[in-house]
């Protein structure tokens, strides 16, 4: 939508998502992401950590169990959505406000991780799922057999070309 404010932060879990319901049964999953800036300093010939940015995030529904079920606390996530600003009145009853990232997708940063996807069955077919903890996952899902994303006949990585390049690659035999 014109006006938000969308944002990527890229860093650490702080602890594992937190999955609740609603009183209306309505999922969500919550949790914080740590972002530490990390600066080299040429003198020192070292790396030093800037200040981190603790960052609330919240997903919903079917995506909430998704979450849940595959990130953990330590996982590095690269999360994208909408940032959020709430005002509220804590217990002494004094105005506070807050910042909060609406996440639209989440995913473990293979930077230095690898991650195993599974595609979650699902209702609403909103979307796929994973198993991003290489075996780390709370609950069992069911895997589907078949690559939605294969052509017919071909296996995934055959299929890996632009639209219209002839199976143009970037000259490292690499496909795009």
């Amino acid at each position: 939508m014109a006006g938000e404010t969308v944002i990527t932060v890229v860093g650490n879990l702080t602890a594992d998502p937190e999955l609740r319901y609603t009183q209306n049964g309505l999922p969500v999953a919550n949790f914080t992401i740590a972002s530490t800036p990390r600066t080299f300093d040429r003198q020192a010939n070292e790396w030093k950590d800037g200040e981190a940015l603790f960052l609330r995030a919240s997903v919903w529904r079917d995506f909430a169990e998704h979450v849940a079920g595959s990130l953990t606390k330590g996982m590095r996530v690269v999360a994208t959505g909408r940032l959020r600003q709430r005002s509220y009145q804590d217990r002494e009853g004094q105005n506070r406000t807050a910042i909060e990232l609406e996440v639209d997708e989440i995913g473990p940063s293979l930077r230095y991780a690898t991650a195993q996807v599974t595609r979650a069955a699902s209702g609403s077919g909103g979307g796929g799922g994973g198993n991003f903890g290489g075996g780390q996952q709370s609950r069992p899902q069911q895997q589907v057999q078949e690559e939605p994303w294969a052509t017919p006949g071909s296996s995934a990585p055959d299929a890996w070309s632009a639209p219209g390049t002839g199976g143009a690659s970037y000259g490292d035999d690499t496909p795009f």
